[in-house]
């Protein structure tokens, strides 16, 4: 009887020294493809954004000197001019 729990226990020692490690890589790596596939989302709605701006730079004249005077810090005549705090 004793015989076999020891047999028992060394089985369970090598099964679990076999497949422990394989299964902590598959984690490791479970979790680097949900942190890529993460990163990948948040790029594509980045490009989406930029592809949206250039589209407007080649396209909106207004938003064009929107921008423009917003870089530059240009105002009409007769415009008041807030200013943002926070930056």
């Amino acid at each position: 009887m004793k015989r076999d729990a020891v047999k028992l226990l060394v089985l369970i020692v090598a099964v679990t020294a076999i497949f422990l490690p394989p299964f902590a890589k598959y984690q490791e790596l479970r979790a680097k493809n949900k942190s890529l596939e993460d990163r990948i989302r948040k790029l594509k709605l980045e490009t989406q954004r930029l592809e949206e701006e250039r589209r407007k730079l080649e396209t909106d004249i207004t938003y064009v000197e929107k921008k423009a005077r917003e870089k530059i810090g240009v105002v009409r005549k007769g415009e008041i001019v807030i200013k943002d705090t926070k930056k």
